[in-house]
Parts: C-alpha cells; structure tokens; sequence
C-alpha cells in the first residue's frame, strides 16, 4: 500500500497535469475561432470555384491544357503524388492517426503505381520519412502564420511536376471541420482537374457550352492555376480549424478525466488515513490495556 506521502504527490502532479491541459484547452478555443472564420469566409468561394472548374472542364477540349488531361491519371502505371497534411504537434486525439492511415489505404489501393509524397507537418513528415517512399515535398511550422503564399507554393510544386510529367496525378489527403465536435479525413484529386459525374450533369440539366472571351487556352491558363492555389489554401484552412478543434475536445476530456482522478485519489488517500488513525487508536488501546 502506498504512503499518505506518495498519494499527496501523486494528486499534486495530477492537479498541476489539470492545470495544463485547462490552459491548453483554453488556448486551442480562443485560435479555433480565429481559423474557424478564415475558413468559413474562403470556403464558399473555393467551393464555388471548384464547381464552375469541374463544370467547365467537363465542356472543354482536355488537350485545351495539360492540366485537364486525364488520360495519364487513368494509366495503371502512372505515378501519383500525394501531399499528406498533418499537425506539427500533438495532443489532439487521434487527428493525425487518422490522416497517416487514411494516406496509407490510399496507397495500398494504388498498389503497382510509383507513390511521391509531399508532406506538410511535422507529424506525417516524421512517420513517412522513416518509410520508403519518395519525398518531392516536405514544409513543417507552416501553420504558425498560415497564408496564401504557402499554398502557392505547394501547388506551384504540384503543377510543376504534373505539367513535367513527373507525376500523372496529385492528390490531398487532409482532415475536413465539420464542427467542433467532428472532423472528417478527405482524399481529393486535384490533378488533373476531375470532370463532373454522370450524376450531377443529370442534375445540372442538359450540357450548355459558352462563348469565351477571352479564348478558352487564354481563359484557362489564367484560371486553373488561380483554382489549384485556392484549392490548397481552403485545404490548409480546413485542417487548421479541424487540429484546434481535435485539441480543445481532447484536453476537455484530459481536463475532466484529471479531474476524476482527483476525486478517486483524494477518497483513497482519506481511506489510508483513517486506517493509520485506527490502527494507532488500536495499538494505544491494547498498550492500555495491557499495562
């Protein structure tokens, strides 16, 4: 049976632990609603734009732009990069596990194919750097001060190789905000630009096409580029939002599971107090008695 005195540290270390992850609690709620309103205000117009692209590579010529040729993605011996986008820290539940499993199934379902992996975070940089895969990107303490020149600069990296044809597809793999209390792991293609499905050309009524002007070559080469850096950036934003969420809702229950701790702690101590207490009660009786 332990001391008084090893129970009284044990509940000081548990109390200072509460102290912590209250703070940190604290803290992740006061950024997520910062990062909640960037993402809230860019993504509609990502959502938007990536709707009005699809739609609109649908109607053109593929060949139009080596961006919206799909015919090398299709290849079952092209090579796919994949920028996998974790934290660079931890003590936010299982938000980065989730997106290094989801990145895994996503490449054992695209067993055969050379697999490039750009990384952003440090957590997914640290896990697939001691794997065999090939790295053609990596950034970490990007989230720090997040801004549109960090997207740029990861989708400069992804048309640069497709348009080399270094790589036949590119796609992200990140933690979508739902709420506070939900995120979901999404794998999207980002290039080459997807067509719209059978299903939402049913929807969208008959194919319409459109008088351009400028030219359709001039018209795309401005566009698509514009749409792969806001498509980065709405990610970026996504999976910022979604870690301070993971992190607040992980020390909330870090923060009750110490409080509980307290309790059952406290209650045994005061049990092993009281059994010393009897127990010398006793031996001062029986030495009474005796004498």
């Amino acid at each position: 049976m332990p001391s008084l005195l090893d129970i009284r540290r044990r509940v000081r270390a548990v109390k200072s632990t509460q102290q912590i992850t209250k703070a940190m609690k604290m803290v992740a709620a006061s950024k997520l609603r910062r990062a909640q309103e960037r993402i809230q205000q860019a993504r509609p117009f990502a959502t938007q734009m990536q709707r009005v692209l699809n739609s609109l590579a649908t109607r053109v010529d593929p060949a139009s732009d080596p961006l919206l040729d799909e015919r090398r993605e299709l290849r079952a011996d092209g090579r796919v990069l994949v920028f996998v986008i974790t934290a660079d820290r931890g003590l936010c539940g299982s938000f980065n596990t989730n997106v290094i499993k989801s990145a895994q199934t996503f490449i054992v379902e695209k067993r055969g194919r050379p697999i490039a992996l750009g990384l952003v975070g440090r957590r997914g940089r640290d896990f697939f750097v001691r794997r065999t895969f090939e790295i053609r990107y990596e950034q970490v303490n990007l989230f720090a001060q997040l801004k549109l020149e960090n997207a740029q600069q990861i989708a400069r990296t992804a048309m640069d190789a497709f348009t080399a044809g270094e790589v036949d597809g590119v796609h992200l793999v990140y933690n979508e905000f739902r709420s506070v209390m939900q995120q979901r792991v999404v794998v999207e293609q980002l290039l080459p630009i997807p067509r719209q499905d059978a299903a939402a050309q049913a929807a969208a009524g008959p194919v319409i096409d459109y008088v351009y002007e400028p030219a359709p070559d001039a018209l795309l080469k401005g566009l698509i580029p514009s749409h792969i850096e806001v498509q980065v950036f709405r990610a970026l934003l996504e999976s910022n939002a979604a870690f301070y969420a993971a992190q607040m809702t992980a020390m909330d229950a870090a923060t009750r599971n110490s409080g509980e701790m307290i309790e059952q702690l406290t209650l045994y101590m005061n049990k092993v107090r009281q059994a010393a207490i009897t127990r010398e009660i006793i031996e001062v009786v029986s030495g009474a008695e005796a004498l």
